[in-house]
């Protein structure tokens, strides 16, 4: 009895899979996303280079606000550059109050972040590659640089530092 319905299932499964018709390829669709475009590239190629424990900001030149604002719309780049004041504030008043012993850095001016650990091992970050045109990188000296949240930036330091 089970040889008869294990035959059966397999004819069966044989015949609907020798009998479907060939299907071609789908077309590739075209998705059209709600994603912003990237951050236009830098304009100065300068190098900030880091050899201590700090908190690093950065900041997108002035010709890369202007093009980011011909991207985006006016109210749109208010609204982003408001927010990004907030957290880059909100991250300044957590580092002064409770990690004073961290200093900052600020690249205003810089494409490349070159971090020097004590080990004299180095990591470079190219800012082009990053989407946001501020933020915050986050070096002990002994890890790789963290690139930090800057809303959750209470977590974020523990987080990187302690661990």
């Amino acid at each position: 009895m089970h040889g008869t319905i294990l035959l059966s299932s397999l004819v069966i499964l044989i015949a609907s899979c020798t009998n479907s018709p060939v299907k071609e390829k789908p077309e590739k669709a075209t998705v059209e996303s709600n994603k912003q475009p990237g951050k236009p590239p830098a304009t100065y190629q300068d190098t900030l280079t880091i050899r201590f424990p700090a908190a690093v900001f950065y900041h997108a030149d002035s010709l890369q606000l202007q093009k980011i604002k011909a991207l985006t719309g006016e109210a749109t780049f208010e609204a982003q550059m408001h927010e990004y004041f907030f957290q880059m504030r909100n991250a300044r008043i957590v580092l002064n109050r409770d990690w004073k012993h961290i200093k900052t850095a600020e690249a205003k001016n810089a494409r490349y972040l070159l971090f020097i650990k004590n080990n004299n091992d180095s990591v470079c970050i190219d800012l082009n590659a990053k989407n946001d045109p501020y933020g915050l990188f986050l070096f002990d000296g002994k890890k790789d640089p963290g690139f930090t949240d800057m809303m959750n930036i209470e977590t974020q330091l523990n987080f990187y530092f302690d661990k």
